[in-house]
C-alpha cells in the first residue's frame, strides 16, 4: 500500500445487509465486482443447475466465512 492511499480506498468483500434475498452473499459479491446483484443471482442459479450443486457448497462457505457489513 502506498503512503498516500487511505484505508477507505481498499475494497472489502462483505455480505450485504441491504441487498440480500437470503444471506447477502450475492449482494456483497456484486458490490465487490461492480455488477448487478440480480445478474449474479441468475448466474448462480444457472451454474447450480448445470454444475450439479457445487455452487451451493461455495455459497454456504461464503455465508459462513464472509463478515456482514455494518
Amino acid at each position: 500500500m502506498t503512503p498516500d492511499m487511505h484505508s477507505n480506498d481498499v475494497k472489502q468483500l462483505r455480505r450485504s445487509s441491504t441487498d440480500k434475498m437470503l444471506a447477502g452473499v450475492c449482494g456483497g459479491w456484486a458490490r465487490y465486482l461492480g455488477m448487478d446483484a440480480a445478474l449474479l443471482r441468475i448466474l448462480l442459479v444457472a451454474v447450480t443447475l448445470f454444475g450439479v450443486g457445487a455452487p451451493i457448497v461455495i455459497y454456504l462457505a461464503c455465508w459462513l466465512l464472509m463478515p456482514q457489513d455494518e
